[in-house]
């Protein structure tokens, strides 16, 4: 946990820099749109997943030691091969968990938040769940443990092979000759992030494409279906943390709504967005009849706005890099009051940017905890007594995000909301 911190404390500026990169390049050389909000909400969702990652809050079912230790008929020598093969197992494995996570109500919840944004963007590759507590997938990895891939490679290779998925997450790159062959390019993942009737449920591959061409689920971009992004029930909101939980606050809904004790336990397991017999009619749900005439969601503001949302922004990258860079020295409940007071701020200044005025709820909260939490208790210390002159950063953003919170909510004109 504590090396993982520590390279994300590395990663998370590259990543703010490429995401910016892409941006600007798409605005000088095509006079694309910069979407402000939706390029922060999917950073902060990248913010809340590495932090739910550190914190540790999940756990796995079976280790992938278990198995390694029980059924390894091998014993690979540390050489390039075992690399290899948990390189590959770790692909075709991330195929099947991300094929049943589109397939199964279930599953779906916790990879929806990836697909929620309406853009296609290097942003939206770090939108990603905070909503999967327990790992059930390990037993994917069983051909790794077959042949002998030790612990320790699995751990070193599977951060290598998530991060390789970040680059296609772009619409300006096209096709890529004969490497569409071969690997995931982003015109296929441009597929798999569209909601087109053509284009749904296509190209799980994260790596290899080679595994959506073995298994039937492949398919190629058409010239003339341009692609739309979101999901087909739009999340309307800018929360990640809201995002992160909708299709589960449905399912929960519908099986305590559903007449027959069959659908209450079934519908968990039922392709995803399955519903009871007569529910679209009696609960209906905003849902995308006609990808090519949707209207994506949006809220706008004046300069002042944006200003003071990325500042919020930026002031969260600077609390969660001093977690991870003093991580070795939080015990459990330091780490969770820490973590969960920066969960608060991304809630507060993401319902700000949804224009809710229940956003000035949160922000005190948030705000009156942090000051309470420097001045009254040691919870911090690992952050204070290291660097003291952080006691002060910390307090005069709690006073300032107070104020200003409750000037943007008294200045009613800098919400001009147009959304449809």
């Amino acid at each position: 946990m504590e090396t993982y911190a520590h390279i994300l404390l590395i990663a998370s500026p590259i990543f703010l820099l490429l995401v910016l990169a892409e941006k600007f390049y798409g605005y000088l050389k095509f006079g694309d749109e910069f979407h402000t909000m939706d390029t922060i909400s999917s950073l902060s969702s990248g913010y809340t997943n590495t932090l739910k990652d550190v914190l540790g809050l999940g756990i796995t079912i079976i280790s992938y030691k278990w198995f390694y230790d029980h059924i390894a008929y091998f014993q690979i020598k540390s050489s390039v091969w075992v690399y290899i093969i948990a390189f590959v197992a770790l692909d075709l494995s991330g195929y099947w968990v991300h094929r049943l996570s589109h397939q199964i109500n279930f599953f779906w919840n916790k990879h929806a938040i990836h697909h929620s944004s309406e853009e296609f963007n290097l942003a939206c590759a770090l939108r990603q769940s905070i909503s999967s507590f327990v790992n059930v997938f390990t037993f994917f990895l069983i051909p790794a443990a077959f042949f002998g891939v030790p612990p320790e490679v699995i751990a070193l290779v599977a951060p290598v092979q998530l991060f390789a998925q970040f680059w296609y997450h772009t619409v300006y790159i096209d096709r890529m000759g004969f490497l569409e062959k071969i690997i995931v390019t982003p015109s296929h993942h441009r597929v798999h992030h569209a909601i087109n009737p053509e284009y749904l449920d296509k190209n799980h591959s994260q790596i290899f494409i080679i595994w959506d061409k073995l298994f039937g689920t492949f398919q190629e971009e058409l010239p003339d279906v341009k692609p739309v992004y979101g999901i087909t029930r739009p999340a309307s909101t800018w929360n990640p943390i809201k995002i992160n939980f909708q299709h589960l606050a449905l399912l929960i809904q519908d099986a305590w709504r559903a007449p027959k004790w069959q659908d209450k336990f079934t519908i968990w397991f039922k392709p995803t967005g399955w519903r009871p017999e007569g529910f679209e009619e009696k609960y209906p749900v905003a849902k995308v009849q006609d990808p090519m005439r949707m209207v994506k969601y949006t809220t706008v503001f004046d300069l002042k706005g944006r200003v003071w949302i990325w500042t919020q922004f930026l002031m969260t990258l600077g609390f969660l890099s001093a977690l991870f860079y003093f991580i070795g020295e939080f015990n459990l409940t330091q780490m969770l009051s820490y973590g969960l007071w920066i969960f608060l701020v991304v809630y507060a200044y993401t319902e700000f940017m949804d224009q809710n005025p229940n956003f000035l709820i949160f922000e005190i909260i948030k705000n009156a905890a942090g000051i309470f939490i420097v001045t009254q208790t040691t919870l911090w210390d690992p952050i204070l007594k290291n660097a003291n002159w952080l006691a002060g950063i910390f307090i005069s953003y709690c006073i300032v995000s107070s104020l200003v919170s409750v000037y943007f909510l008294k200045a009613e004109n800098s919400f001009k909301t147009q959304n449809a």
